[in-house]
């Protein structure tokens, strides 16, 4: 059987086989029964269609063959006689080929008895030629008896045929009733050989050595055939036979053949006073015996065919009781496997998933609850108990591993996260400790150095960050208000290492709400970042965004190598539909935190290709994260405070005020315009030269101030790019 096979399937094939043999089986035995008892009811119909016209033509022939043998003798000259019988043996024959012939005696037929008819019927057709022979006297007493005999030969291997269709008993008899008939038939056989081969006293003799041979044989093969005939008999039809072999003129018939066989001269007169009454007896006596087994047969038959009925019927009890009990024992053991799989799929798809979602939820699972026991029905199979406490045992261990493997991702979530806030923590005591050293900072290539050294310490603390995302915790960084989109970008770009080849083009008024800024920011910042790294040194990469429909839509295009198409799909997926994070997967960490901060926040993110032989990054951030700027206000009212990172998440605190220009941060901002580092400050009393009274410094907008940094940014990069195309001159 197929692997593919449902239990259904190979349990109904286990019964159906045996089943259908025992049907095979009841269905030969009926069919063998019943047949046999057919045969023995359809006994009447071939008695009456053949055998009484049969026994009827071969006394007819045997009385026609006396007479031919009278006329071949000269016994008698008057042919009249023979003429009379003639037209009575062909009625005869006429009724037993038309009865032999019709629907009913055919149907009653087996193929051999259709074949052994039509070779008797054939032989009775040969009687003409017989009867032309006679007439032209072209006959020996020798071929006379031999060619009529042919005739009652084939007769009797029909009755042969008939006999092996019916049980023991009565075919047994029927073989002694059809010995008996070949007994008389020897005797008449005798009784016209006699005849024909003595005359009257007028014409010559024909006995010669050869029929008084051929007598000798008939007359052993009749003394040896009738005893065993008679064995073969019961009481009842042995005894008309026998009351005719122990009669005198039996007696005397006998001792007259011992004489004529050893070579006597015949006395026709004592012969035929002595053996036509004997022979007539005989006739009755057959007659009588043929019709007690006809009257046995009936009954017989009758008696096979209730009996047959009966078997028949028990065993038909018998197959259906057991289908019905196959059938109802195969259907409760597929409905007992049916709802123990249907319970295991249970399990496997629907239970186990939700205890481990609730699991990675941080939710408590009562086991007990979640687990329960396999149930059976009372009185199941008991494999299929055993195979449902199996499962049990499975389940429970299931359930205990995902727990315990639950409390290990959960321990080493808690580790990293911890191990983050701590590297956080240091970050942005660092971050404030440089601050500080570049206030007091007045010499360039050292200051320059401390801002390299500053945007060194911004991106570790993006890793960190990212990793306290990835182990499950969110951003410590807060930002109150309305941020605009492009100081978002802006401050993402500022935390990539080449962040002097980001170029944030100018794009739509408008600001996302600072609860999202940190998030955002940092998404933006790994897309950047993936975008530098697998780009030229000397290529831009660009940052666009524009108001869509559905939100703000932002293009980061690098002009690199690319991703191939599978890559590129796998990527797509993967920012779809975020997995859980795995710590063992530490390839592309970046486009793991993109995903999680998308699934956050509802952002689409999908890569496609550049015109220019890179990869686009497309990220469509949804409306409700966007939002319009708020109208200008004074100075003093404008402040954006960052928080500083500690344990809990929640701590809020104060970046150091200052503005970096080479670091595009969003910093937090106080008082109009751009830090002035004032002269001579930090110099001696005595060594301080006078100066000219300081003007006052006119306060700028936020706009101003906004636009005076996106025109510094923009004369860098061109700057740079003149630089590069000179050849660093």
């Amino acid at each position: 059987m197929a692997s593919g096979r449902s239990i259904r399937f190979k349990i109904s094939t286990l019964l159906i086989i045996p089943l259908i043999s025992l049907v095979a089986l009841w269905g030969f035995a009926a069919s063998t029964t019943s047949r046999e008892a057919l045969n023995l009811l359809k006994v009447e119909t071939f008695w009456n269609g053949i055998i009484n016209h049969a026994d009827t033509l071969i006394v007819q022939l045997q009385a026609e063959r006396l007479a031919s043998a009278e006329l071949m003798s000269g016994v008698t000259t008057d042919t009249r006689k023979l003429a009379d019988i003639r037209a009575t043996s062909d009625e005869v024959r006429k009724r037993l080929k038309d009865s032999a012939l019709a629907e009913d005696t055919q149907e009653s037929l087996t193929e051999d008895m259709k074949v052994q008819l039509q070779a008797a019927l054939k032989a009775v057709d040969g009687l003409s030629e017989i009867r032309r022979q006679v007439d032209e006297r072209a006959l020996s007493p020798h071929d006379l008896v031999n060619r009529y005999a042919a005739i009652p030969d084939a007769i009797d291997r029909l009755y042969a045929a008939f006999t092996v269709s019916t049980d023991v008993e009565l075919s047994r008899q029927s073989q002694g009733l059809i010995a008996v008939q070949q007994v008389r038939e020897l005797l008449s056989r005798e009784h016209a050989l006699i005849v024909a081969g003595n005359g009257g006293d007028d014409e010559p003799t024909k006995w010669t050595m050869a029929e008084v041979h051929m007598l000798a044989g008939l007359d052993g093969a009749r003394t040896y055939l009738f005893p065993k005939a008679l064995a073969n008999l019961d009481a009842e039809m042995r005894a008309p036979l026998e009351r005719v072999a122990a009669s005198p003129r039996h007696a005397t018939m006998e001792r007259a053949l011992q004489t004529y066989v050893a070579g006597d001269k015949v006395d026709l007169q004592l012969w035929r006073g002595t053996v036509d009454p004997v022979l007539k007896d005989y006739t009755e006596a057959v007659n009588a015996a043929g019709g007690i087994l006809l009257s046995r047969m009936e009954p017989a038959g009758m008696v096979v065919i209730v009996r047959a009925a009966v078997a028949g019927a028990l065993g038909l009890i018998a197959v259906v009781f057991s289908v019905f009990v196959s059938i109802r024992v195969g259907r409760r053991v597929s409905r007992e496997l049916a709802e123990l799989r249907h319970t295991a799929l249970d399990l496997a798809e629907i239970r186990l998933p939700e205890v481990v979602a609730k699991l990675r939820s941080g939710e408590q699972v009562d086991i007990a609850a979640e687990a329960p026991p396999l149930t059976v029905a009372e009185g199941a199979t008991s494999e299929v108990a055993d195979l449902a406490t199996a499962f049990d045992s499975v389940q429970h261990t299931a359930v205990d591993a995902a727990v315990e493997q639950a409390r290990l991702r959960e321990g080493v979530a808690e580790a990293l996260r911890n191990l983050a806030r701590r590297s956080q923590s240091l970050v942005q005591r660092q971050l404030k400790l440089l601050d500080e050293m570049q206030r007091q900072t007045e010499e360039p290539e050292a200051l320059e150095r401390l801002f390299k050294l500053d945007h060194l310490t911004t991106r570790m603390r993006r890793h960190a960050e990212g990793l306290v995302l990835l182990s499950g915790g969110s951003a410590g960084r807060r930002w109150r208000g309305v941020i605009p989109v492009e100081d978002v970008l802006s401050g993402a770009a500022g935390q990539v290492e080449d962040y002097t080849r980001v170029r944030v083009y100018p794009m739509p008024e408008c600001g996302i709400a600072g609860a999202a800024v940190a998030d955002l920011m940092h998404l933006f910042a790994e897309l950047i970042e993936n975008a530098a790294t697998f780009s030229s040194p000397g290529n831009e990469v660009s940052v666009r965004g524009e108001l869509v429909g559905k939100g703000f839509a932002v293009e980061v295009e690098d002009r690199g190598l690319g991703m191939s198409d599978a890559d590129r799909d796998a990527v797509n997926r993967r920012l779809s539909s975020p997995p859980d994070f795995d710590p063992a997967q530490t390839e592309r960490l970046g486009f793991a935190v993109v995903g999680m901060l998308a699934a956050r926040h509802g952002i689409s993110v999908t890569l496609k290709p550049s015109p220019y032989g890179g990869t686009t990054a497309i990220v469509l951030v949804p409306g409700s994260l966007v939002q319009p700027m708020p109208s200008p206000q004074p100075m003093q009212q404008l402040e954006s405070v960052s928080v500083s990172v500690v344990s809990n998440d929640t701590g809020p605190g104060e970046l150091p005020r200052r503005v970096r220009t080479n670091r595009r941060s969003i910093e937090p901002r106080q008082e109009a315009g751009l830090p002035r580092r004032v002269r001579q400050a930090n110099l001696p009393q005595q060594l301080r030269q006078p100066q000219e009274p300081a003007e006052p410094v006119e306060e700028r907008s936020p706009e101003e101030a906004r636009a005076l940094l996106s025109s510094l940014q923009s004369g860098w990069q061109r700057g740079r790019q003149d630089t590069d195309q000179d050849g660093g001159a």
